[in-house]
């Protein structure tokens, strides 16, 4: 067993699972631990691939650099590692909405199937924010085979390497306004957040709720995220 097994069997995933049940996130405090996060921006930062600005995107400001088949090793292992323990929620969140489609116990397996369904864009990327940038809402959701939770890290430290970009989420639902939600994420933190939809128990029954997520504009310093999707686009 990996040491990111180790460190993961520790924690309450029944906890986990409630909180995402209750508000769409939940967040894993120093699960990474700052070394490691320093580590992994240094990777990421050396391995990285494809640059897109968010401006040409019509997502915001700062850059994205999407992982390829190169993504860093530790950060493959984490994403692996997590998928196992958190198919078990998505599995759950699919049967109370209703939805035919189960998602297998490994990723590997439900990569394979979203190459068959010709989904094969990684999706998985860092973000460098400066002054001013900013991620506007959006979702990754793209193809017919969605993983319904995403991991999402800052790889820099809040009020020191830089201010503002606070990470910040919305939640919509049926004939109700918009319910804002700042996750509080700090450097070595985890946060695991819903891709775009979770299921939410009314007087009725469950339905879908709506969800879209952003980073608000850098006033100072840089700002290094990280997000680790579980499916690629088509």
């Amino acid at each position: 067993m990996s040491s990111i097994d180790t460190g993961l069997d520790q924690l309450d995933w029944a906890d986990i699972g409630s909180q995402l049940d209750a508000e769409g996130y939940a967040v894993l405090p120093g699960l990474l631990g700052v070394a490691m996060a320093r580590s992994l921006a240094q990777q990421a930062a050396a391995s990285t691939g494809r640059r897109v600005t968010l401006e040409s995107s019509g997502l915001g400001s700062g850059e994205l650099f999407y992982f390829g088949p190169g993504m860093p090793a530790p950060l493959e292992q984490w994403r692996a590692a997590l998928y196992r323990r958190l198919v078990v929620v998505a599995n759950r969140w699919q049967e109370v909405m209703g939805a035919e489609l189960r998602y297998p116990p490994e990723l590997e397996d439900f990569l394979e199937s979203n190459r068959i369904a010709s989904q094969t864009g990684p999706l998985s990327h860092l973000s460098r924010l400066g002054v001013e940038d900013h991620i506007s809402l959006h979702q990754r959701n793209q193809g017919v085979q969605v993983f319904p939770l995403q991991i999402v890290a800052v790889l820099s430290e809040p009020g020191v390497d830089f201010q503002g970009g606070e990470f910040v989420m919305t939640e919509q639902r049926p004939r109700m306004q918009s319910r804002p939600l700042v996750v509080p994420i700090r450097l070595g933190d985890i946060a695991v957040i819903a891709t775009a939809e979770r299921p939410f128990k009314g007087a009725k029954g469950y339905y879908r709720v709506n969800l879209k997520h952003a980073v608000s504009r850098i006033r100072k310093g840089e700002r290094i995220g990280l997000e680790l999707s579980f499916h690629h686009a088509p």
